[in-house]
C-alpha cells in the first residue's frame, strides 16, 4: 500500500515544500459540484493551477481516508487518479485540507466508455491482498473482503472491518449500520422484513471468484474527462469487494452508456444473473441517501427490501 502523503500546518507551506519557497496563491476560485466540501481552484505565482478541498478541522480524518482511497486505485496501475500533494491542518484559518493535481476536463471522445470500461475492469482485476492485511492498525488482522481502514461514503462512516466471506462482509458491514442509522424511519413489520433480508441474502449474492479493489461511489459525478480525453476516478469510497457493487453503481443515477458495460465484460466478463442482484446492491446507496437526506430516498428503500425479502 502507498505510503500517505505528506501532511502540512498550512496550504503555502504544502505548495511551498513541492513548487518552491518562492511560490505564493495569486487567485482563488471555488469549483462546484460537492455537497460536503468547500471545493477550489488555486492559482499559483508559477501559472500553475492545483486543485483544493477544505472543511472544518473536525472532518480531517476524510481527508487523510480519501487520500488513502485515491493511493489505492492509483496503486493498482489500472486507470487515473489525481496526484496528491498534501494534506493537513491550516492553522491559521483553522482548515482542514487536502490539495491535488487539478485535472482540467474535456469532451468525450468516440471510444471514451470503451476505454473507461477496460480500465476499470483491469482495475478489479489487480490483486488486492495489499488492501485486506491488517486492519486499523492491527497487521495481525486479514481477510478477503473490506479495507485497511473505515472510511466514508458521502459523509457517513463506512465499516471497513476485514472479512473472509463478501457475503458475511455486505450483510455486516454495509446493510446492517445503514439499516440501523435508519431505524427511525421504520415500524416492526418493516423491521421483520428487513431481518428476512438479511437471512436470506444467499439466495441472491454469489461469492465472487476473485476480490476486486472497488472505487465504491462510481456515478457519473466521480469521475473527470482529463486532457487525455479518458477517465480520471475522483472522491472514492473504496473498499475490497464484488466487482459487480460498482457495476451496480453506474446504474443508480443514470446507467453508463452499454458501450461501457460491453467493453467490460470483454475483460472481466459480467455475471447473465447479474442483473438479479443489481438492486440489492443499490440498496446500500439508497439507504445511505435515506441517512442523509431524508425520506424522499424512503420509498425506494421499502421498495426493494419488500421484493429480496419477498
Amino acid at each position: 500500500m502507498s505510503k500517505e502523503i505528506p501532511e502540512y500546518n498550512s496550504v503555502l507551506e504544502c505548495l511551498q515544500d513541492r513548487y518552491g519557497s518562492l511560490i505564493t496563491v495569486t487567485g482563488k476560485s471555488y469549483v462546484g459540484g460537492g455537497d460536503i466540501n468547500e471545493a477550489s481552484q488555486l492559482l499559483m505565482s508559477n501559472g500553475d493551477k492545483v486543485f483544493m478541498k477544505s472543511n472544518s478541522v473536525r472532518n480531517a480524518d476524510f481527508f487523510r481516508a480519501e487520500a488513502l482511497g485515491l493511493s489505492a486505485i492509483d496503486a493498482t496501475g489500472a486507470i487515473r487518479t489525481p496526484e496528491l500533494i498534501g494534506r493537513g491542518i491550516d492553522k491559521s484559518g483553522q482548515r482542514a485540507f487536502l490539495i491535488m493535481e487539478y485535472i482540467g476536463g474535456s469532451k468525450r471522445v468516440a471510444d471514451f466508455w470503451e476505454t473507461f470500461g477496460h480500465e476499470l475492469a483491469a482495475m478489479h482485476l489487480a490483486k488486492t491482498t495489499e488492501f485486506t492485511t491488517g486492519y486499523s492498525g492491527n497487521p495481525d488482522e486479514s481477510g478477503r473482503f473490506g479495507f485497511i481502514e473505515d472510511n466514508y461514503i458521502g459523509a457517513t462512516k463506512q465499516i471497513n472491518s476485514l472479512r473472509d466471506m463478501w457475503i458475511d462482509f455486505y450483510r455486516e458491514c454495509r446493510l446492517m449500520p445503514q439499516f440501523k442509522m435508519a431505524d427511525r424511519y421504520f415500524d416492526g413489520g418493516f423491521r421483520s422484513k428487513i431481518d428476512r433480508l438479511l437471512e436470506r441474502l444467499s439466495d441472491y449474492i454469489e461469492e465472487p471468484t476473485r476480490p476486486s479493489l472497488l472505487h465504491g461511489d462510481l456515478w457519473s459525478g466521480n469521475y473527470i474527462i482529463g486532457n487525455d480525453q479518458k477517465a480520471w476516478l475522483i472522491d472514492p469510497a473504496v473498499y475490497v469487494g464484488h466487482a459487480e457493487a460498482d457495476l451496480a453503481m453506474t446504474e443508480l443515477f443514470g446507467r453508463f452508456p452499454e458501450r461501457f458495460y460491453s467493453a467490460y465484460s470483454e475483460v472481466n466478463p459480467i455475471s447473465p444473473d447479474y442483473k438479479d442482484r443489481r438492486d440489492l446492491y443499490n440498496l446500500y446507496h439508497l439507504t445511505n441517501h435515506l441517512n442523509l437526506f431524508g425520506p424522499a430516498y424512503l420509498s425506494a428503500v421499502v421498495e426493494t427490501v419488500r421484493y429480496y425479502a419477498g
